[in-house]
């Protein structure tokens, strides 16, 4: 069988294009990493935040005066989550709770507001779940 230019020519260009493909598979998968959010719809978040949110503080030593009170936050969509929680400490401090959760990132994170000061500022995980992700 005798290879003329024109097969040649073909065949490494028909090469060429299946490379490419590979190589934007291999840097799609890399840019956009395998990891998923942990709370993937809003109502996990929101779900979640209050607990997690409450052993983050217990393992700061400040204790709640009883469970967080959790809510949507403005302006959230599937794409980008966007959950609250408030309440007091026991010593009648007021905690404010605001968690964010970016599709596109694949990110979560965590600001958490004791007496209008910065306990916890934009964490990517709160309390267990910070645990799970070392182990």
């Amino acid at each position: 069988m005798e290879i003329t230019r024109k097969k040649g020519t073909a065949l490494g260009i028909a090469g060429l294009a299946v490379l490419g493909v590979v190589a934007a598979a291999i840097a799609y998968v890399l840019l956009t990493g395998s990891k998923e959010l942990r709370y993937p719809t809003q109502s996990a978040l929101r779900g979640a935040l209050g607990a997690t949110a409450a052993d983050e503080l217990r393992g700061r030593g400040i204790r709640l005066q009883k469970a967080l009170s959790c809510h949507d936050l403005p302006g959230w969509t599937k794409l980008k989550l966007r959950a609250g929680c408030s309440g007091s400490t026991a010593d009648k401090k007021t905690v404010q709770v605001i968690a964010t959760g970016e599709d596109e990132t694949r990110e979560h994170h965590y600001t958490i507001l004791v007496d209008g000061r910065p306990v916890v500022e934009n964490a990517r995980c709160l309390g267990a779940d910070c645990d799970e992700k070392a182990g």
